[in-house]
């Protein structure tokens, strides 16, 4: 595991119900939080060198859960000792990067999976086997809505390091789960966008809110709504129409609501009271799709399968953000890198 942070406690625990994994060792660069975080998910040791992890004869299979600055190097390094690679999303910064990282692995003939959990949530899952039975007719129209009162980490916040705001960490679901929902042999045209720092000037030059559109080859479209500034906690809100239907998932929905005069620890990603009337998230790395996602890729790696996300994919999904945040200074529509988000033929 390299990255002992938000997203690595995710993907450990995720781990927990794949007996075929056994967790090596895990990377960070805080000694002590290093140690924590490999007492907590059960990693037989610690390193704070990334080459150490990838050049371990006991490690088969590499998780980046790192900053998007670091991808590109991570996988260079996996790629150089021959070893499988998971990545985080985004993939990279920018197209240049993503097709950097799918080269890598290409050359050295590793495999590779990109780290989508949206796409492994139960009920997106649900909404692609009700498309696929024609359930709702043709699919028309997407639309996402993703937002929280800003990143848990400084890394995101820098958006010159880590490459982009509010758009490029969230919108990256929405456009998966659309070309999940879609289809991934339907070419993406183009993509149009507006972006703004509205609230959080003092801590970031990225955009803080952002809406875009991408417009399937045919004219159909899927929107991305995302927000670091929405209070109340996580939202993640998903809706599909057909010609005969439409479907709707709200992943951060819960089931349990709390009035409580005394904080319980961790309630979910997010939460922004710890008083008062709270939402507590039972089972959140089931309910986020981190223990099917998981589970399917050590499943995917053992039997030597492409997973059913890949590089290729981190790829599509960085050729549709590039052209929104080209939208987002041109104003116009910008035309998406042709023959980069047809992944059916990828694998």
């Amino acid at each position: 595991m390299l990255g002992t942070g938000f997203i690595g406690e995710f993907h450990s625990q995720g781990l927990r119900y794949v007996p075929a994994a056994r967790r090596v060792v895990a990377y960070g660069r805080d000694a002590e939080r290093r140690e924590s975080f490999a007492t907590r998910n059960a990693y037989a040791r610690t390193t704070d060198s990334i080459e150490a992890v990838c050049a371990d004869p006991e490690v088969d299979l590499v998780v980046v859960s790192l900053p998007n600055q670091l991808h590109v190097e991570a996988v260079r390094t996996a790629a150089k000792y021959g070893k499988g690679v998971a990545c985080t999303k985004p993939l990279a910064r920018n197209l240049d990067e993503a097709a950097e990282m799918v080269r890598l692995a290409t050359d050295a003939g590793i495999w590779h999976g990109y780290l989508e959990n949206v796409v492994f949530n139960a009920e997106i899952m649900r909404m692609r086997e009700l498309v696929v039975a024609g359930s709702i007719g043709t699919p028309v129209t997407f639309r996402s809505r993703e937002a929280h009162s800003g990143p848990h980490a400084a890394h995101f916040w820098d958006a010159e390091t880590s490459g982009g705001g509010a758009l490029l960490d969230m919108a990256s679901h929405g456009i998966e789960a659309a070309r999940y929902l879609f289809g991934k042999d339907q070419v993406i045209r183009e993509a149009f966008a507006w972006g703004d720092t509205l609230v959080h000037r003092g801590r970031t030059t990225g955009e803080d809110n952002a809406v875009m559109v991408m417009r399937f080859d045919d004219g159909r479209a899927a929107t991305m709504d995302v927000s670091w500034s929405s209070r109340g906690g996580l939202e993640g809100r998903f809706e599909l129409t057909g010609t005969g239907g439409r479907v709707i998932n709200d992943m951060a929905s819960t089931s349990i609501r709390a009035f409580i005069e005394e904080p319980a620890g961790y309630l979910g990603e997010k939460a922004d009271s710890d008083t008062g009337w709270v939402f507590p998230v039972p089972n959140e790395t089931y309910v986020h799709g981190h223990d099917e996602m998981m589970g399917h890729m050590v499943e995917a790696f053992r039997t030597g399968v492409a997973p059913r996300e890949t590089f290729h994919d981190g790829l599509a999904v960085n050729a549709v953000l590039d052209a929104a945040y080209r939208s987002m200074g041109s104003r116009h529509w910008e035309a998406v890198a042709a023959g980069a988000t047809v992944t059916t033929g990828a694998r």
